[in-house]
């Protein structure tokens, strides 16, 4: 095989490599979140009789201090750290030589002899030297103690001995208290307060590298058990030191078990397991959900909410599995409903519970309430977009926790005076979380281009600002648009089709004739009809481009790909059969190819059932004067020459389902033109 083969192997079958990589990553990614850990073979909790035989410790090992106690005495340790502060020796010699100087140049004009001088210089200096001693503090440390780093040694401080700029000023006024006011002594008590400067400063380097020496010699034990000495007997009470004894040994086994060939072999059991249970939805896409399987971005995104579960469970566990129930998990089968259907919900919703319950302490009463809070999100979540809805739903999921929780406590106890109230708090803190579904909502749509009900309702509402639009311009077109809405929603309801999805595709299908409505007859408001002055080939290329420039205003307006396909596909490759025949009557050698429109044809129910209301409201208009069998007979021939001409055969609509499409329509044209059905004499 060439290297041009390959290639184009490798181009067709992208989507399935694709999968197959997402398949890889995603379980290398759950198997990497999952805790790194072997399980106890004790089951045991704070509080309870040991309900074991008496337990001897199997190997030598520490008891290690509780988290708490760590930072406590961690935090223990910050707090009585000294700061370490720097001794500048350069400071105290260029201040004595600046006050020589100065003082030199103040004296130079006044008639002071040689001696009194020397003496003010000497005093001077003294003076400095005794401030100097100890060092001069920028401002006063509000600890009792430093550290202070003078030659290399560090010596303690204390808060006496502590002098900033300010005590040096009092303590130079003091010295000169009796000093005769402008004279000599006056004079160098004035150049010493002006030219005193700090000499020790905070060393953070050297104070945060000896916390953390400190903080790295803090011992994470109290204490070692030896080999075979009792740790608990049967029916002892675990509590207190037997509880730390216990707590260690399981930490001890856990990590123990994940050392040399063990650790290989529980990785392996990880990622079948794991395996397995994704290949699960992979097969159940692909049997069951064909249209998402086949579409990457839908996999990608179901594959997103898993990972994203696992992880945040995962992170909980890690930090407090006492938190545990504080993860929404029923957010995963809400927005999956939302965007997809109640079965994929539920069943993505339970594989993932699966996964998890390799993480989670008590893992069959987390299996088993988080399936049932599932199974009450399928069935009580329904029209997400009613804002009323998400609160009733969270509620009543909030209430099967808490009922199935106490219920477990029950069991467990045997009566209800040891039940942990905080427990129900988390619940609830689990239920407020849930809502944050409706902006998760938002998010996706934009992340991966989907569209759920909130939006579609968004989107039908006839004041938006594109509707307004195409109402002013188009009115004639405004109106049929509304007319094949109501049309397809009818339709789309009777066969379990997406009714909103059609009805906003209906409402912007049109949107292209805005450009130039008058070409349109259901915008002409006189009898002149601009395409009298036109050849037909022309007329044809106007009407054909509105499907193109509808997309191109939906493009720009940002609606979103799905309703965009109604757009593209409502006219199919069907052939504008007025301007043909006209073209035909000119040059019988017309090819048909110019008077086509380019397509796609419908690929979706929806789509479908849009073309046949589309071409059944339109066309209805031409109605003389309509009766029952006029309708019916207006109708069959409409949707059978489309079925002719193949427009449906990549929607996956079957016969039985046209026939219903074709009975709602019969049954609404009728209701429009007020007819009652004819009865046979």
């Amino acid at each position: 095989m060439g290297m041009g083969e390959t290639l184009d192997g490798i181009y067709k079958n992208q989507s399935l490599i694709y999968k197959y990589f997402l398949y890889v990553v995603s379980v290398g990614l759950i198997v990497f979140f999952l805790p790194k850990g072997g399980k106890f073979k004790y089951e045991f909790q704070k509080g309870k009789p040991w309900q074991y035989e008496n337990l001897y410790a199997p190997i030598d090992f520490s008891i290690k201090k509780s988290s708490e106690e760590i930072a406590l005495e961690r935090q223990t340790l910050i707090d009585d750290h000294p700061d370490y502060y720097a001794y500048d020796t350069s400071v105290p010699e260029t201040v004595k030589g600046l006050f020589a100087d100065s003082l030199n140049n103040s004296i130079a004009n006044q008639n002071y002899s040689a001696y009194q001088t020397r003496n003010a210089v000497g005093t001077g200096i003294r003076l400095l030297d005794s401030i100097y001693a100890e060092g001069v503090f920028e401002s006063m440390p509000s600890v009792d103690y430093v550290r202070l780093v003078k030659n290399n040694t560090a010596e303690s401080i204390y808060k006496n001995d502590f002098k900033d700029l300010s005590d040096v000023k009092r303590f130079i006024d003091l010295q000169f208290s009796n000093s005769y006011p402008g004279g000599i002594n006056d004079q160098v008590k004035n150049i010493l307060k002006s030219i005193v400067q700090a000499n020790v400063f905070i060393d953070e380097e050297l104070t945060q590298q000896t916390l953390q020496e400190d903080l790295s010699r803090m011992s994470a034990t109290r204490g070692n058990v030896a080999e075979g000495a009792l740790i608990i007997a049967k029916d002892e009470v675990v509590e207190a030191e037997n509880l730390k004894a216990l707590t260690s040994l399981r930490e001890e086994f856990e990590s123990e078990l994940w050392k040399g060939d063990n650790y290989y072999y529980i990785l392996v059991g990880y990622m079948v397991l794991v395996a397995l249970v994704l290949m699960m939805l992979f097969l159940f896409l692909k049997k069951y959900r064909p249209g998402i399987y086949a579409n990457n971005t839908k996999v990608t995104f179901i594959f997103v909410n898993i990972l994203l579960m696992v992880f945040i469970t995962t992170l909980v566990v890690k930090n407090d599995e006492s938190y545990v129930y504080v993860v929404p998990l029923c957010i995963l089968p809400l927005i999956l409903k939302n965007f997809f259907d109640a079965r994929l919900g539920l069943f993505v919703h339970v594989l993932t519970i699966l996964i998890l319950g390799f993480v989670v302490p008590n893992s069959f009463e987390y299996i088993f309430l988080q399936i049932i809070a599932g199974i009450v999100t399928i069935l009580t979540v329904s029209e997400l977009y009613k804002r009323a809805n998400l609160f009733i739903s969270v509620g009543q999921i909030t209430l099967i926790y808490i009922v199935g929780y106490f219920a477990f406590i029950v069991i467990h106890e045997g009566n209800i005076e040891n039940i942990a109230w905080t427990n129900f708090v988390i619940f609830l803190l689990n239920g407020m979380i849930t809502l944050f579904a409706q902006p998760l909502i938002y998010l996706y749509e934009k992340i991966f281009g989907l569209v759920s009900d909130v939006s579609l309702l968004e989107l039908s509402d006839t004041n938006s600002k594109l509707l307004k639009e195409l109402a002013n311009k188009a009115p004639g077109t405004f109106h049929h648009s509304l007319q094949v809405a109501n049309l397809a929603e009818a339709a789309a309801n009777e066969i379990g089709a997406n009714a909103m999805l059609v009805r906003v595709g209906a409402l912007y299908h049109d949107i292209g004739k805005m450009e130039k409505p008058t070409f349109f007859t259901e915008n002409q408001v006189t009898n002149v009809n601009p395409h009298d002055d036109l050849p037909p080939k022309e007329s044809a290329k106007i009407i054909i481009d509105h499907v193109i420039q509808g997309i191109e205003i939906a493009r720009k307006n940002k609606l979103p790909d799905r309703i965009i396909d109604f757009l593209r596909t409502h006219h199919g490759t069907t052939l504008v059969f007025y301007f043909f025949k006209k073209q035909q009557e000119l040059d019988p050698e017309t090819e048909e190819s110019f008077f086509r429109y380019p397509g796609p044809i419908p690929f979706s129910k929806e789509t479908a059932i849009l073309m046949m209301s589309d071409a059944v409201e339109a066309a209805s208009k031409s109605l003389k004067s309509p009766t029952y069998p006029i309708i019916d007979e207006f109708v069959e021939k409409i949707v059978a020459g489309q079925m002719q001409a193949g427009q449906f055969l990549n929607a996956n609509i079957t016969f039985k389902e046209i026939e219903m499409v074709k009975k709602v329509l019969k049954k609404k044209l009728t209701n429009i033109y007020h007819l009652r059905v004819e009865y046979p004499q």
